[in-house]
């Protein structure tokens, strides 16, 4: 046991349930130089999305890696806790402190403090009366105001969607805030906080007043989801004390792609009863936001010889196969 890798014996401990040996395992794996501390982490992190209950007993010893003196590492821990957020909310419950911690760090590296969020928000999506507090949406909406990259804002804005999953009331005075993001280059980004400002306005229409003029500007975004998004929530708008009348660009979504039509009739308050089923309520953004997260996030076109996801820019012709398109 003792030559045997420091990684694999970390995994063979929490294989058998070796809560002593695994700590231990993980603790030398700390002490180690950094390539065996990414590499422990890394082998942890494809764990998290299959097995997350292993990793349970090493939970709270594993934030010691979120303040390591190496960047690189830093950043494999917050991936880890993202993806053993998203597997199981519960285990990562505990350790939001931590990760709060190096999401408010104003000298942290941007990628650690929006997987961070990311991990927050996913904790926040189930737990949101431990996972939020007044000076975590204060920094999920500043890492959001800072975003300077595609994938950062992607991550802030999926954090932020989260939060008003799991309370809508969170975010209700910072509906004017969110929108003005609607104009991110990330379509992801768009799109999470449409459907964040459509769950504020499941529980607080009124407070939709200041987004409505992003919205409707989002009726005419290129991804089909986000037009849908915008549509739920100035249907929700619509159905509110404010006197606002409904963008004249939503009669011309009736016939718009059918997650779009759908939402565009609720919008203007003539959808049927299939139509209107899982529109505007929580839980209805709960049962679709995934689905529609990843139709946006897939690639455009493959390769119809191997499958390939295939790139935006380039020559005509597959690079694993060859095969032209």
């Amino acid at each position: 046991m003792g030559s045997q890798p420091l990684t694999d014996r970390l995994l063979a401990a929490l294989d058998t349930d070796d809560e002593a040996d695994a700590v231990a395992a993980l603790e030398r794996c700390r002490d180690a130089d950094v390539d065996v501390r990414k590499d422990a982490l890394r082998a942890l992190r494809d764990r998290a999305a299959d097995h997350p209950d292993t990793l349970a007993p090493v939970v709270s010893d594993l934030t010691a890696f979120l303040t390591d003196t190496d960047r690189a590492v830093r950043l494999i821990a917050a991936k880890l806790f993202a993806a053993l957020a998203d597997a199981t909310p519960a285990h990562v419950r505990p350790v939001v402190p931590d990760l709060a911690e190096r999401l408010a760090d104003p000298d942290e590296f941007r990628y650690v403090r929006a997987r961070s969020a990311e991990a927050i928000g996913r904790v926040a999506g189930v737990y949101p009366s431990d996972a939020v507090t007044p000076e975590i949406v204060a920094d999920l909406l500043l890492g959001l105001d800072d975003a300077t990259d595609d994938d950062v804002a992607g991550r802030f804005a999926l954090a932020v969607e989260r939060v008003a999953l799991g309370d809508p009331s969170r975010l209700r005075h910072h509906a004017g805030r969110l929108a003005r993001h609607l104009d991110a280059d990330a379509a992801l980004a768009r799109y999470h906080l449409c459907t964040a400002l459509a769950a504020i306005g499941c529980e607080h229409p009124d407070a939709l007043a200041d987004a409505r003029d992003a919205l409707g500007d989002a009726l005419d975004n290129d991804a089909p989801w986000v037009r849908a998004r915008a549509a739920e929530a100035l249907g929700l708008l619509a159905r509110s004390d404010a006197d606002d009348a409904p963008p004249d660009a939503l009669a011309t979504r009736r016939d718009d792609d059918p997650c779009v039509a759908a939402r565009a009739r609720f919008a203007l308050v003539d959808a049927d009863a299939s139509d209107a089923d899982d529109l505007g309520s929580v839980d209805g953004l709960r049962r679709t936001t995934a689905d529609a997260a990843e139709a946006i996030a897939a690639p455009d076109s493959e390769c119809p010889n191997c499958g390939l996801a295939l790139p935006d820019a380039g020559p005509p012709m597959c690079p694993r196969c060859g095969a032209p398109y």
